[in-house]
């Protein structure tokens, strides 16, 4: 018989090259590098994130390729394409969930499983403890979809032209929509 080891945080700190990985399943799940335009979204979201931090001292912006370390049944790990986390910080990994996570789509994020994942992955972080969470689609006619702890399943949308938010977790936090791609 075959025993399989679970992955470890361990495993994760060891991901090469500076790599983008996550715990789940007790599998280390490799996640390619993004496009440019998603790439772009997701710092723009970030430099808003950003400046909010600075203006309230509420919290820290997260950039991408930050993992948090949760303990999950079925997930260890979190790597959003930005955050925002009211915890400390250190040298090691982000200990517990964003308050708010963003996943801005890359090419591979589209039809059923790929939805069936995203669902899962959303449950995931509530459960963990954030708050809110933004599924951006940079190629739909609904840019950014809120999803909430109040309400997991059924989002607020925003398109172009709309100024999003991130809902209670970042009281006074909005950010244009069109600014994500100018």
């Amino acid at each position: 018989m075959t025993v399989k080891t679970q992955a470890t945080v361990e495993d994760l700190a060891r991901v090469p090259e500076n790599g983008k990985a996550e715990l789940v399943n007790g599998e280390l799940v490799l996640m390619s590098p993004t496009g440019g335009y998603p790439s772009y979204v997701s710092g723009e979201i970030y430099s808003s994130l950003r400046d909010y931090a600075k203006k309230t001292r509420s919290g820290h912006a997260i950039p991408d390729n930050a993992g948090f370390i949760v303990d999950l049944p079925n997930r260890g790990s979190f790597s959003p394409d930005a955050a925002f986390h009211t915890g400390p910080l250190s040298m090691s990994f982000i200990e517990g969930a964003p308050i708010f996570a963003v996943e801005v789509r890359s090419k591979g994020d589209y039809g059923p499983t790929a939805e069936r994942e995203m669902a899962d992955k959303r449950a995931d972080y509530f459960a963990a403890g954030t708050k809110s969470v933004w599924d951006v689609d940079i190629l739909g006619d609904i840019v950014v979809r809120l999803y909430t702890s109040d309400s997991p399943t059924v989002p607020k949308e925003f398109k172009r032209g709309e100024i999003a938010d991130a809902g209670a977790a970042l009281p006074g936090w909005t950010m244009n929509v069109d600014d994500m791609f100018n």
